[in-house]
């Protein structure tokens, strides 16, 4: 799955694929923060590379997804959790941007 995010809108791709997640956008910089902060769907890091995005926006903005994908989510948030990929409470997981 990946977020397509433009200045004024926020979708989520393929949310059934569990198996890639990133933010894809033209935006840098305060650009790209104004944006994911407009969107709701949590903030970019110091970096510039990558946003902490809510796992709360994920579902928000899942739109109708197949019968086992609460399951399918949930592995794909183990998984970044063992790789110190989400936040320490676990309710957001850090994607990639690429422009």
């Amino acid at each position: 799955m990946y977020f397509r995010l433009t200045a004024d809108a926020a979708e989520l791709v393929e949310p059934e694929n569990v198996t890639a997640f990133s933010v894809r956008s033209d935006l840098g910089g305060a650009d790209l923060a104004a944006a994911v902060e407009r969107a709701a769907l949590g903030a970019v890091l110091p970096d510039g590379e990558h946003v902490m995005i809510d796992v709360a926006a994920i579902r928000r903005l899942a739109g109708n997804v197949p019968a086992g994908w609460e399951d399918d989510l949930a592995g794909m948030l183990a998984y970044a959790q063992k790789k110190g990929w989400t936040s320490e409470d676990g309710s957001a997981v850090r994607a990639h941007v690429e422009h």
